[in-house]
């Protein structure tokens, strides 16, 4: 763990597919297609992309609507 942080949901910049599993309450194949269609939208607005994972503030303004 860098800098002697805990991974814990406060300090994560990056949700993974199981996180939003558990978070919407759907499967884990469901979520994998959610963070494939935001990276996909994420990767033609130029942005990098990790596979399995989406920025969180992302997931939240696309899900929910807020913005930072």
């Amino acid at each position: 763990m860098a800098w002697g942080k805990e991974n814990t949901m406060e300090n994560k910049v990056y949700y993974s597919a199981s996180d939003i599993a558990k978070m919407l309450g759907c499967s884990i194949s469901h979520a994998y297609k959610l963070v494939r269609i935001m990276n996909k939208q994420l990767a033609a607005d130029g942005y990098l992309v990790l596979a399995g994972k989406v920025p969180i503030r992302y997931f939240e303004e696309r899900w929910y609507g807020l913005s930072a």
